[in-house]
């Protein structure tokens, strides 16, 4: 039964307890264990198959966990999935692939999730979805449909999107894979303005000099498993682990 659950002023806005997922016959998430305090930025880098993708997935609920628990905001979510619509509306997604409504214009996209989830009044959600475009460099493009812009474009639309709910946490999975090299800076500027600004992030990412830069901790996984912690600049510049050290030579 969902309840009413408060964050203590000294607790991380994201607490990970010994996550787990299994894929039969192995784990694609085990035992991985993690904070990311309120206003910081946390980037999940490792190999591909590493499971950074499925632990986003499992914090919104997009995935069941098998065992473990994460809170968010002092809300627990667990296996059986309890407190799961409350997590979500305090979580905002951006994907790979945008995941815009091909058939509503821009705004019709922003403003839908916030009308219907959050129950607010179009006319009030309005307003904020066209300055939440001017933030992200698309004013004018309200009335346009997602296939009138280009990849980098409808990124930043899913960006905007998942800001109108007025989330407490951005996750964000590999959010300019898709994209055109000349496309992935206008999104990763989007990204640093938020951080900047003091939103709390996770993010997936392949691009390391970003991770390096917009991070506050990351975590390298390998197989499912959390090799290593830290700050940027400890974990790229003298990292702990051999694996660490093995992946890094090959990405950097």
């Amino acid at each position: 039964m969902s309840g009413t659950f408060h964050r203590r002023d000294d607790d991380p806005m994201v607490r990970v307890e010994a996550l787990c997922k299994r894929y039969s016959p192995q784990f694609s998430v085990q035992d991985v264990a993690f904070e990311v305090p309120d206003g910081t930025v946390t980037a999940l880098i490792g190999p591909s198959g590493s499971g950074k993708s499925t632990i986003l997935r499992m914090l919104n609920g997009l995935e069941r966990m098998d065992s473990g628990r994460i809170l968010l905001d002092g809300i627990p979510l667990d296996h059986a999935a309890r407190n799961l619509d409350q997590v979500r509306a305090e979580c905002g997604m951006v994907f790979q692939q945008f995941n815009l409504f091909a058939h509503l214009t821009v705004i019709d996209n922003l403003c839908l999730a916030p009308t219907i989830v959050r129950r607010r009044p179009r006319a009030e959600v309005e307003p904020e979805a066209r300055e939440l475009l001017r933030k992200v460099g698309l004013a004018g493009k309200e009335f346009r449909f997602p296939a009138q812009l280009s990849g980098g474009e409808q990124q930043r639309v899913a960006i905007a999107r998942a800001l109108c709910m007025r989330p407490k946490v951005l996750l964000f999975d590999e959010p300019t894979s898709a994209l055109d090299p000349e496309k992935i800076s206008e999104v990763l500027d989007v990204i640093r303005a938020l951080a900047r600004e003091g939103m709390t992030m996770l993010i997936v990412t392949h691009e390391m000099g970003f991770a390096r830069e917009v991070a506050h901790q990351v975590c390298f996984l390998d197989q499912g498993k959390l090799v290593e912690v830290g700050a940027p600049e400890q974990l790229f510049g003298a990292p702990r682990e051999e694996r660490t050290r093995v992946f890094l030579a090959r990405v950097l």
